[in-house]
């Protein structure tokens, strides 16, 4: 058995080399031969449009090959066709064919972007993102001209990250679009963009972006040695990347921020971060990633000092109350009623009269009702969804309380979590913390507030264990840079933020202010 798979596998390797041997053939001198292999290569789709022609005045002949809706027809038909066919400001044109197509190269095409290519892979690859190529009889080149001009969403707010104060600029599935986003926030000729493409079949274009001279080149190294590992047919969302070059899949915890802003993106870039576009989606990709950049917003840095720093305690705040105060209420009620005052242990024993489960179960099945319900609401028609989120709360909850299911303190108590999780900026982050309240819940239905205390220390435990990128989650809690503290719970007044964060070993350490658009 064990060499009959060996085998298989040996066939399924060499049958794939040999279709990337014919997929990399290189480009024939005879137009009518490279039309077939287009043909045969993509069986001749609806949308294949072969465009032959022939040049005045010579003996020439040339072809156009592109795919209809990826380009932009007008561009192909005034800046390629009609310049090649006729309209030209030379009066004679050279009869060698070598000399023909660098004419054609260097003065009749008006399109900005082109480039030669000489293997059927090239030509693929182009057409299929938008090129059109040009062929002509008895050259063994093409010339591959960008002329996408697909339909695309318009620039708009983000739509999962609401903007209370700043720019409404949000990303777009564009990749080009997006870079332009960047630059307009970053006029810093150090900005780089490398591309690269990933997905076997898919090839999408991804660009990983870096501010040279402020970002470690270790950093940036690690970084594209884990996208150089990335084999897999397509990455239709920037998750598939963010999954793949992640350090730990079994934690909890994203090691990798996404966002739909680009002033989010910028002020990451000046900080010495990396970030990464994928084309198709308009979620970018941050790292590293550490636990205080979870709860921290661009709007921290728009206002004020003082009223960043109150917003950002009050996250942190959140961020307690929507892992611990279920297991709380858990282990006061179920083992430590010594230590709720009198008044309230009585008013909770009267809410309690009736009910036939324990504290536990209680709170599991309001926080599951509770979880179902915001997906729901996530699912549903934008309209429907808050409705349904809203009524079906305030009638779900009313309802077990009536029918003697859970007590009034138990929907308090849920519904105290459920703001406090909606408090959280970073979306990815609030599931964590939502999953990880149900463990402290279940440590505290088994061992009461020592449970709670051992549940905590072993997150604490894997929290300083965990890395983003070989950058250390923690950071600049554990291990401590006390300079980067200015900017962690609470935000010092914008003049002190003079330095970049030392966890991230910046090459330029001293920086403008955080907020400050250039480097």
């Amino acid at each position: 058995m064990g060499s009959f798979f060996k085998r298989k596998k040996q066939d399924k390797k060499k049958k794939q080399q040999t279709k990337d041997e014919d997929f990399s053939i290189q480009i024939g001198k005879n137009l009518d031969k490279n039309m077939e292999n287009i043909k045969k290569m993509l069986e001749q789709p609806n949308d294949l449009i072969i465009r032959k022609f022939s040049i005045r005045n010579t003996n020439h002949k040339g072809a156009i090959v592109c795919i209809d809706g990826l380009i932009d027809t007008a561009e192909v038909d005034n800046d390629i066709l009609l310049r090649i066919q006729g309209v030209t400001e030379r009066k004679e044109l050279p009869h060698n064919t070598k000399q023909m197509f660098e004419v054609i190269y260097q003065e009749m095409i008006s399109v900005s972007d082109i480039q030669k290519g000489k293997t059927l892979d090239d030509v693929t690859n182009a057409i299929l993102y938008g090129s059109a190529v040009f062929y002509l009889d008895g050259i063994d080149e093409v010339l591959i001209m960008d002329t996408k001009g697909w339909e695309s969403r318009s620039i708009e707010e983000p739509i999962t990250e609401p903007v209370i104060r700043g720019p409404r600029e949000g990303f777009v599935e564009n990749v080009r679009t997006n870079m332009v986003l960047i630059r307009r926030y970053i006029r810093d000729p150090n900005l780089r963009f490398k591309t690269r493409k990933v997905g076997r079949r898919s090839k999408k274009v991804l660009v990983v972006t870096y501010m040279e001279g402020i970002t470690h080149p270790d950093l940036l190294k690690e970084i594209n040695r884990r996208l150089d590992t990335i084999d897999m047919d397509d990455a239709p969302e920037s998750g598939f990347i963010e999954q793949w070059i992640e350090d730990s899949f079994l934690s909890p915890f994203p090691q990798v921020m996404n966002t739909e802003r680009p002033d989010k993106v910028a002020m990451g870039l000046l900080e010495g971060k990396v970030a990464i576009i994928l084309d198709g989606t308009p979620m970018v990709l941050i790292l590293p990633f550490n636990i205080g950049d979870a709860l921290q917003t661009p709007e921290d840095y728009y206002e004020r000092w003082a009223i960043g720093s109150l917003l950002r305690a009050l996250r942190y705040l959140a961020a307690f109350i929507a892992m611990f105060v279920p297991a709380l209420y858990i282990a006061l009620v179920s083992f430590h009623q010594g230590m709720i005052p009198s008044k309230l242990a009585f008013s909770i024993a009267a809410t309690r009269e009736g009910v036939p489960f324990p504290a536990f179960v209680e709170a599991m099945l309001m926080a599951v009702t509770m979880e179902l319900l915001r997906e729901a609401g996530a699912r549903l028609p934008r309209t429907i969804g808050q409705t349904i989120g809203i009524v079906g709360g305030l009638v779900i909850g009313d309802a077990a309380v009536q029918a003697g299911i859970v007590s009034p303190v138990m929907v308090i108590v849920v519904a105290l979590t459920a703001i406090a999780s909606f408090s959280l900026p970073a979306y990815s982050v609030a599931i964590s913390f939502r999953l990880i309240r149900f463990g402290f819940m279940i440590a505290a239905a088994f061992f009461g507030l020592y449970g709670i205390i051992l549940a905590y220390i072993m997150v604490n435990i894997h929290i300083v264990n965990l890395k983003s990128i070989g950058v250390p989650y923690s950071a600049p809690f554990a291990p401590s840079f006390f300079s980067d503290w200015k900017d962690l719970v609470f935000r010092a007044p914008i003049q002190v933020l003079t330095k970049r964060p030392q966890y991230l070993k910046p090459t330029d350490q001293k920086s403008g202010n955080k907020g400050e658009n250039g480097s």
